[in-house]
This record gives structure tokens, C-alpha cells and sequence, in this order.
């Protein structure tokens, strides 16, 4: 009993840090259009530069393999693979989008929305691209030799990678230390959406120090 909740506890946390990382994608790609299209002032005066946020991208992206490493263990399925739940949802997702908002699905993630339809198809599309990314491998041969390939030339790359997460973690650090300045000194920036992107740079620095602690692109084999 105990190494089936160890097991089934260790995948609902891989694919938790993997919708972290999405969700700290999406949460940067909203503020870099906001610094882009709308001119806002993220920040100020605490960030030195709104186009620092790639930074967070740039970490959640190298997380998503650490995150989905988490979980390799054998949990069998329920009928189908996890990437055939995983394309239900982001279908249902975008149904929900349809029916339910007005809101074009190319500018989904660039709008600055507390609206509760927008935002649950959101989430929706973010848990079902989680589920496929947590299967990828399965989906078809091609994306199981092209993550192949892409496994050997981190392998190639490994040291590169590893100091890259601690610059990373660092600087996502750094930007989290910014959120909470600003939302402590500014009224107007105590809002949801920034205590979420608090929660999200938190887990993303977190991993990236986790990740470099134990080594995870040392231990990767061709």
C-alpha cells in the first residue's frame, strides 16, 4: 500500500510541477504583452526591466524535463494512455472557450481578464496540455525518436544545462523578490493574478534549485 501512494504520489507531483511550468509560461506570456502591446511599467521601481520575464520562460521551459522525470514510475492506465485524456481535455477546452466567452483563441493567454469562463478555459487547456506532455514519449514514434534525439543532444550539453538552471533559478528569484515588493508597496498590484504569479516563481525557482541539487542533467544517458 505504502509504494502504491509512494508511486501514485510521486506522479500527481510530477505533473503538478509540469502545469507549474505552463502556467508560469502563460502568466509571462500576459505580462511581456501587457510590457509589449500596452506599455505597462511592470514592477516598478523594483524591476529593472520588464523583458527580464523571459527569464521566467526560459526556466520554466528547461523545467518541464526535470518536472516530467519526477514521475517515471509504472502506474499503468485506466483504458487509455494519459496524452489520449490529455487531447479530451484540451478538446473540451477549446469547446468551453467556444461556447462559453467571446474571446479569440489565438489571443487567449494575452488577455489581462478576471472573467471566470475565460480563465477555467484556461485552466482547462492547461491541465490537457499537461497530460500530453506527461505522455509524449507514447503518442506516436516520431515524438518518442524526436525526444530521443533531443535526450542525446542534452546529454551532449549536460554541464551547460546544469549551470543554466542555477542562473535561471537565481533570476527567477530575483523576479519573484520583485512581484513581492511591489504588491506589498502598491495597492493596485494586490490581485489574484500577481499572488498567482507569486505561487508560480516560487515553485519555478524551487525546481530549478531541486533539479541542480540532484543532478538531473548529469544523469541523463543517450
Amino acid at each position: 500500500m505504502h509504494r502504491v501512494i509512494s508511486i501514485y504520489g510521486r506522479k500527481i507531483f510530477s505533473v503538478a510541477l509540469i502545469f507549474n511550468a505552463l502556467l508560469t509560461i502563460s502568466c509571462a506570456i500576459g505580462l511581456l504583452w501587457g510590457f509589449y502591446v500596452e506599455h505597462w511599467t511592470l514592477y516598478a521601481p523594483f524591476l529593472a526591466d520588464g523583458n527580464l520575464f523571459w527569464i521566467a520562460i526560459a526556466a520554466a521551459v528547461i523545467n518541464i524535463f526535470p518536472a516530467a522525470s519526477v514521475g517515471k514510475v509504472h502506474t499503468g492506465r485506466l483504458w487509455f494512455h494519459h496524452y489520449v485524456y490529455g487531447l479530451f481535455v484540451l478538446f473540451l477546452s477549446l469547446a468551453w472557450i467556444v461556447i462559453f466567452t467571446s474571446v479569440s483563441l489565438l489571443t487567449l493567454f494575452f488577455l489581462n481578464t478576471s472573467n471566470l469562463a475565460v480563465n477555467v478555459g484556461r485552466f482547462l487547456f492547461l491541465g490537457g496540455l499537461t497530460l500530453l506532455l506527461d505522455d509524449l514519449p507514447d503518442v506516436h514514434a516520431i515524438t518518442f525518436k524526436g525526444l530521443k534525439w533531443l535526450k542525446s543532444r542534452a546529454h551532449e550539453a549536460k554541464e551547460i544545462l546544469h549551470a543554466a538552471q542555477i542562473v535561471l533559478g537565481v533570476a527567477t528569484l530575483y523576479l519573484l523578490i520583485t512581484v513581492t515588493l511591489s504588491i506589498a508597496t502598491t495597492p493596485s498590484w494586490v490581485t489574484a493574478a500577481n499572488f498567482i504569479q507569486m505561487g508560480t516563481l516560487l515553485v519555478t525557482a524551487l525546481t530549478c534549485f531541486a533539479s541542480v541539487k540532484r543532478r538531473t542533467w548529469h544523469k541523463l544517458h543517450r
